[in-house]
């Protein structure tokens, strides 16, 4: 069986193709240092639940090329120039541009390994935002307030949210102030919001979303007060939108049980190692989000350290708010955790959850979830299992504040809507006084009761299962109940 250098080796020497200038050397002249880091490589590679075939044919030649074009120790290498030679030398090949595509992937893959090595973490490829940049067509005074009300508002964002959500705050602004087409603050009148609200109810946006942009513009107006601006008070009245009241959407019982059969089924069903271990952790975040009522980015952020499995309970941090909680786990949730934790494979990052040696993307359990549900007819999306998971509870009798404590609500008013969408609690009330209202109206309408005699008759039936029996045994306890006060009445007469 070949070792991993020789069937390097064996691929340089048979997929040379057309003549180049210079090629990598085999592995005969590499150092016994790179040997082990190449294998070290691959294992990480296979560990972190990348494709084998991929693995193969792309992720370790392009590897390979690297330290082949550049005989000193992998600790030296220049992650760009030197990195750059293995992509020049595949290009004098002649390959096709999706096979170039590819093995620029992998060089780029082979870069985050040795910045991860060497202890210089993930390379950020999200450029920061600019507001000098970006806001350019606004007036100076405007970008300078709205920056110091930016660095006042981040003090209250999660760590690992900040720069989305500086960029989702200069959208709002930008969007808000380049409709005004204001120079001092002084030229903003009631006019022009009214208008502006007009113009995005038109372009189909909803009345919450207009909402959410007169909040953002009434906070910043009042922290320009703060700042000495006159601000007129007219600007701080203005009336938000009667937006409608949706109620939250839960999946039945029945849809939890197709999908959570579709979500196990993928497990069982997976051929390929890293198709399994990508259902492993689609299952076990599945059932954190159901059972445990999380949001998907605490599920995506939650850290090793976090778990207390023997406790039956992990830590969310940093949650929404900045406000920590403590979410319990029943045995099921806590078997699927241990499955994939057995296959999640060794990263450099402390997060549960990894895809490829790297901490997960929004989309994969989103997208993965989105096709299990599409296999078995039911819509689901991560939040929408936070919904289920708090109408269960509720519907079993647990105590609203208890869920407000699980779910981490601040205001006991936002638990609540849980029972305006489904309370089985309420709907056993109604029903129940429903069946006395129609029993009280005997006297008027005359309502066809079954004769006590059936009843006993469908008793004595064997085949009768058990709650059939105890629904027969009621009607027949509300029969007598009925007779003996007819009876009762008529002696007294």
């Amino acid at each position: 069986m070949l070792t991993l250098a020789q069937r390097y080796d064996h691929s340089l020497r048979y997929a040379r193709g057309k003549k180049v200038t210079h090629s990598p050397a085999s592995t005969i002249h590499w150092s016994t240092e790179n040997i082990l880091f190449y294998e070290q490589y691959k294992d990480w590679l296979l560990q972190g639940g990348t494709c084998e075939y991929s693995v193969k044919t792309i992720y370790l030649p392009i590897a390979g090329h690297v330290l082949g074009l550049n005989l000193k120790p992998h600790q030296q290498l220049n992650l760009d120039s030197d990195l750059q030679k293995a992509l020049d030398y595949v290009s004098a090949k002649g390959v096709s541009q999706d096979w170039m595509k590819a093995c620029r992937n992998g060089l780029n893959l082979f870069k985050r390994y040795l910045r991860l090595t060497r202890g210089l973490g993930e390379e950020d490829k999200q450029t920061p935002f600019d507001a000098s940049q970006n806001a350019s067509d606004l007036a100076c005074w405007l970008v300078t307030a709205l920056t110091t009300y930016q660095h006042l508002m981040q003090r209250n964002w999660r760590t690992a949210r900040i720069e989305q959500n500086i960029r989702r705050f200069w959208s709002g602004y930008l969007r808000m102030f380049r409709f005004f087409k204001i120079n001092e603050i002084s030229e903003l009148k009631r006019k022009q919001i009214f208008a502006y609200i007009d113009h995005r109810l038109s372009t189909g946006h909803s009345p919450t979303g207009v909402n959410a942009d007169l909040r953002y513009l009434h906070t910043f107006l009042l922290f320009l007060q703060d700042e000495g601006y006159n601000i007129p008070q007219t600007l701080l009245r203005i009336p938000s939108l009667k937006p409608p009241e949706p109620l939250p959407k839960y999946l039945t019982d029945e849809q939890v049980r197709k999908l959570r059969d579709e979500v196990e089924r993928r497990v069982t069903s997976s051929k390929l190692e890293s198709h399994r271990r990508t259902a492993i952790l689609v299952k076990s975040a599945f059932y954190l989000l159901w059972q445990g009522g999380m949001r998907l980015g605490e599920v995506e952020e939650l850290r090793l350290e976090d778990l207390e499995l023997s406790q039956k309970r992990l830590v969310v941090r940093d949650g929404k708010g900045r406000v920590d909680r403590t979410v319990y786990l029943t045995e099921t949730a806590i078997q699927a955790l241990q499955a994939y934790l057995q296959v999640r494979g060794v990263g450099f990052s402390e997060h549960v959850f990894l895809f490829r040696n790297a901490p997960l993307k929004k989309d994969l359990i989103r997208d993965n979830l989105k096709y299990a549900g599409q296999a078995v007819g039911v819509k689901v999306y991560p939040h929408r299992l936070r919904h289920t998971c708090a109408t269960q509870l509720l519907n079993a009798g647990c105590k609203v504040t208890s869920i407000q404590r699980f779910l981490g609500h601040k205001k006991l008013s936002t638990t609540m809507v849980y029972a305006k969408a489904h309370d089985q609690t309420v709907a056993h009330d109604f029903f129940s006084a429903m069946q006395k209202i129609e029993r009280n109206l005997c006297n008027d309408v005359k309502v066809q009761e079954p004769d006590w005699m059936e009843l006993v008759q469908k008793l004595e039936v064997p085949e009768l299962g058990f709650e059939e029996r105890l629904k027969v045994v009621k009607q027949l306890e509300e029969v007598l109940s009925r007779k003996r006060h007819e009876f009762a009445l008529t002696v007294k007469k």
